[in-house]
């Protein structure tokens, strides 16, 4: 949520941080500002509302200067206000600000005994008010800020500026994402990669607990303690252009489009196709501590933990071991049984989810084995866990997930084969069946692609639904549960999805001749099964757009509606059944004006809990 954009060099500042925070707004967000300094004058713009509307306010009052922050915020505390948008002065300091000051209503009592006047409603209003507190006891920007920031209980990641120490940005984080970028004599701030990435791809990832001071030359990095680091950059393979709408409408519909390529990137230089096994280069579990593993959790929320839901059928199929799923926010406020023989996997498109970070270090603080599956490489996450599975699906910028999804999926495959081969649980045949079924697996995603047209007539027909249910069995129950989401995310029609045994036990009330019920019943071994579910809608007037395997008659003459893909394996059904249901939602809420990348109230990245 949030983000952040900081530019120290030799252009103008404010064109970079406006350009920086257009590529951050799939976080969320509901005001915007920015703040330069030149020749010792601090000039701030703010607005409420999208970009567009800080954009035509520097337009009529015109920002100058060569170092500057920006900020697009998402309300936590205090409503959507340009009062309550960043950046805020208090004195001589600056601040933007990420995260959630627990302590801040403590701290706001302090100040305002010691004079201080508070003109917002937010927590970052007391940041600003704290350091300038300490720099006029102190006289020094630099011991100000770490000394107010010693003295904050909770998440941030602060950008700050100094009127009266006007060629300096000081940056630090704790809990909340930032990224530095190494220019050619400039350097920038920013909470994710994209937001920068035109302008470099050399990186440094910051680490809980740091702090970066930026003074003529180098970035200097040390502790929030005052404790000197020696940080690496790292080169980040990802092109400009790969975070760009390339043509297409939306980022959502690109994203879609671009799955049998993420697919292949995900695949690509890890299949030992001879030895029936699979190599993660980041995975760092020895085959001796796999098989010491007794249980698996998969931990994460939202659209990942639907992707964890696959991964449990696949790994107690492929390597027969108890798996469970939960969900990051739950987890460690139920006191889970972990202990040295568990393996938690974590799932987290940005690896910076608060909750799943969270459940990682209670995971780690029981003595749990764990691995991640990230896109983001060197989040958090990635970082703080014993190995990872990089996804290789690129930037996301689309807020409702689609690449992201399928290539978690893939991900997952993978392990459970790796997982498998260290167990004894799949021998070489059976791996090389399985990995040749994943190398054919981007054609069959660029099969499915091609109903898109097809969707599209089918959305038009069911748009002004009230409520759609999604009915599966197997791997195919948490791909209806991923598909009512994306509906509910983008074009904010009620949906639900439902395990298709499950329907008589409650859903059957609801199906009448104005519900929509899209069944996935491709041929697989529950195929009867759902065939049968799918004939007790019907019985009941429920409309039925059914997701089928090409050339399925018996569904045909049942269905109002059919959206035929290509006979897949088993296993791998899950990335092909994603692509309609993923069309279907996008093509809906097109439909009907909402969103579609930025939908209400929704944020790419939930970093804070």
């Amino acid at each position: 949520m949030c983000g952040i954009v900081g530019y120290i060099g030799g252009q103008q500042a404010t064109p970079i941080i406006i350009d920086g925070l257009r590529r951050l707004e799939y976080r969320g967000y509901d005001s915007a500002g920015v703040c330069t300094i030149t020749d010792g004058c601090v000039e701030i713009r703010r607005s409420e509302g999208k970009l567009v509307n800080l954009e035509r306010l520097i337009g009529e009052r015109p920002l100058t200067g060569t170092i500057g922050i920006g900020h697009t915020r998402w309300a936590t505390h205090g409503r959507p206000s340009e009062t309550n948008a960043h950046p805020h002065q208090a004195g001589s300091i600056i601040v933007v600000h990420n995260g959630i000051i627990e302590n801040y209503l403590k701290l706001k009592e302090m100040l305002k005994a010691r004079g201080c006047q508070f003109l917002s409603e937010t927590d970052t209003e007391v940041i600003s008010h704290l350091i300038e507190i300490r720099f006029q006891e102190t006289g020094d920007f630099e011991k100000a800020v770490r000394q107010a920031l010693s003295e904050l209980r909770g998440a941030y990641a602060v950008c700050v500026l100094c009127q009266r120490d006007a060629e300096v940005m000081i940056a630090a984080k704790q809990g909340s994402p930032m990224v530095v970028g190494l220019g050619e004599g400039e350097y920038f701030v920013a909470s994710d990669i994209p937001a920068i990435l035109s302008h470099t791809r050399n990186m440094v990832f910051m680490e809980d607990g740091e702090m970066v001071i930026f003074r003529s030359g180098q970035p200097v990095f040390s502790t929030v303690a005052g404790e000197p680091l020696e940080k690496k950059s790292r080169h980040i393979d990802w092109s400009p252009l790969m975070a760009e709408k390339g043509g297409y409408k939306h980022f959502m519909l690109k994203e879609i489009f671009e799955q049998p390529r993420a697919v292949r990137d995900t695949i690509t230089g890890r299949l030992l196709e001879e030895q029936g096994d699979v190599f993660l280069e980041d995975m760092k579990l020895a085959d001796e501590e796999l098989k010491s593993v007794d249980r698996v959790c998969i931990v994460a929320c939202g659209t990942s933990w639907h992707s964890g839901l696959v991964g449990k059928f696949l790994i107690e199929e492929m390597c027969r071991i108890p798996t469970e799923v939960d969900i990051a926010s739950e987890f460690r406020y139920r006191n889970p049984v972990i202990t040295d023989k568990t393996l938690l996997v974590l799932i987290s498109q940005s690896g910076e989810t608060a909750d799943t970070l969270a459940a990682l270090r209670e995971g780690k603080s029981r003595g749990a084995k764990n691995v991640a599956i990230c896109n983001v490489v060197d989040s958090s996450i990635a970082r703080e866990s014993n190995g990872v599975i990089y996804t290789h699906a690129g930037p996301e910028i689309g807020v409702a997930s689609t690449k992201a999804f399928v290539t978690q999926l893939v991900a997952l495959y993978l392990f459970a084969i790796r997982f498998g081969q260290a167990r004894g649980t799949i021998d070489i045949d059976r791996g090389r069946k399985m990995i040749a079924d994943l190398v054919h697996s981007p054609s069959l995603v660029e099969d499915a692609l091609k109903l898109d047209p097809q969707v599209e007539k089918v959305a038009r027909t069911y748009m002004t639904a009230r409520d759609f249910l999604y009915l599966g069995r197997g791997t195919s129950y948490p791909i209806a549960l991923e598909g009512a989401l994306k509906l509910k995310e983008i074009s904010y029609i009620h949906a639900e999805g439902y395990p298709a045994g499950e329907m008589k036990h409650g859903p059957i009330a609801l199906i009448d001749e104005n519900m929509p019920v899209v069944v996935l019943v491709p041929k697989d071994r529950h195929y009867e099964k759902v065939v049968s579910n799918m004939e007790e809608v019907i019985a009941r007037g429920g409309r039925v757009i059914a997701i089928c395997t090409e050339g399925d008659e018996e569904v045909r003459a049942k269905a109002e509606v059919t959206l035929e893909i290509p006979p897949v394996p088993e296993d791998l059904l899950p990335l092909v059944l994603s692509v309609p249901l993923q069309l279907l939602a996008y093509h809906v809420a097109v439909l009907k004006g909402t969103d579609v990348d930025q939908p209400r109230n929704l944020a790419k990245s939930v970093t804070v809990e």
